[in-house]
């Protein structure tokens, strides 16, 4: 059960293909609009209610990009709590077929309040570390810090904010299922498996024993094959560099696209500039303007990825073993943003509210022409190869009995 973009959903379709492989029966739950993305996994499918594209493209989404990085996210959660609720009878629909629960970070809370309602095991998934600890502040936040202690109370924080984004949905579904109110947590204590890699962000000293960092888990991109028009584009020249905001939107796509522009040709480089949710766009002879393709196929291509660090994209660049611009938009990008230039794989992050064409030809131009940021990203993408994030949920799910 997964709700929020295309980035919250992708990677659960990689890891529903290898359950049902292993055997299981597997359903994904999440937004109607994502039921080609999938399909294509050969999962089954329930819709959750809600277009994400469509709330963020409404007056009240637009309205976040008049607000900075906090009160952007007071301003999404509480959107969030407006809507929660609507997930309730489909959350529950499916669970009632269902022997046990898988839940990302977007719908934990309601998940486990259902799971104990129905006396069904439940595991959290998430992508992004989001446990309190010492050793780094909140992701939601960015990429600052307070210190260890205040790191560690900013983490309990932001949960209290995220559990509160389920403030009502939560009570009304446990009285559904007759039982008794319970207090708010900060912090889970189930099985938590989190899909990401620990040569990215190694697993917190200070984490509780049931929290452990499995490796990612890869969208399920079967027999990809990129549009002609792609790859004849790809095969006219030396390798583009890729640029894409993912599901992130922005207040003026059009002089956001030009500067992309300039910056690419500043460079001396070819583009690959994906359309993605905020509506980048742009034509000439040394770029293209795609829809959505599999990472998978594209990013190994690339001379570079600009992009805006959610978590999977990240991933989709570490994994292609190129270089990475990071131009972070919002919440967790400015951490996987920083982790990517503390990994020496991106030279420094150009985030959105500072973007300029001259700032990202230059990181362009470093990123592509100094070998040390190919090298470290090949590296990196060789010890990536070497691990199986799906292995440990396998594990934990035949040991439930799923």
């Amino acid at each position: 059960m997964t709700a929020g973009s295309r980035g919250d959903v992708a990677p659960y379709t990689g890891l529903g293909h290898a359950l049902s492989l292993a055997g299981h029966e597997v359903t994904l739950v999440t937004h109607g609009s994502f039921e080609r993305l999938v399909a294509a996994s050969g999962v089954r499918f329930h819709p959750l209610p809600l277009d994400p594209r469509a709330e963020l493209e409404s007056a009240r989404g637009r309205a976040l990009h008049r607000s900075g990085s906090v009160g952007k996210l007071v301003r999404v959660m509480g959107m969030a709590r407006s809507l929660a609720g609507t997930m309730t009878d489909d959350m529950l629909a499916a669970a009632r077929s269902s022997d046990v629960l898988l839940l990302a970070a977007s719908t934990a809370p309601l998940g486990h309040a259902i799971a104990e309602g129905l006396s069904l095991p439940s595991i959290e998934l998430p992508l992004q570390p989001l446990a309190p600890t010492r050793e780094f502040a909140p992701p939601m936040l960015g990429s600052g810090s307070w210190g260890g202690l205040g790191n560690r109370v900013a983490g309990h924080g932001v949960n209290l904010a995220i559990e509160r984004v389920f403030s009502a949905a939560v009570p009304d579904a446990r009285a559904r299922l007759g039982l008794p109110r319970n207090k708010t947590r900060s912090e889970p204590t189930g099985t938590v498996l989190c899909g990401f890699s620990p040569l990215v962000v190694p697993r917190p000293h200070d984490w509780g024993p049931h929290l452990s960092v499995t490796g990612y888990w890869w969208p399920y991109d079967g027999e990809s094959q990129l549009p002609p028009e792609l790859q004849d584009f790809l095969d006219a020249g030396p390798p583009p560099v890729f640029v894409g905001l993912g599901s992130a939107t922005v207040p003026d796509p059009a002089r956001l696209s030009a500067e992309v522009v300039r910056a690419v040709r500043g460079a001396g480089l070819r583009a690959v500039i994906q359309q993605g949710w905020g509506g980048l766009e742009a034509e000439g002879d040394d770029v293209l303007t795609i829809g959505e393709v599999p990472h998978s196929a594209l990013f190994p291509r690339m001379a570079a990825v600009v992009h805006h660090c959610g978590a999977g994209t990240t991933a989709a660049g570490l994994r292609a073993g190129v270089p990475a611009v990071p131009v972070p938009v919002q919440f967790d990008e400015g951490f996987w943003g920083a982790r990517l230039v503390s990994l020496g794989v991106a030279p420094r992050a150009v985030p959105l509210r500072r973007f300029t064409a001259d700032a990202l030809a230059a990181a362009l131009r470093q990123a592509t022409g100094d070998p040390s940021y190919s090298r470290r990203a090949r590296d990196l993408a060789d010890g990536l190869r070497a691990e199986d994030g799906m292995a440990p949920v396998l594990d934990a799910v035949n040991r439930l009995g799923g």
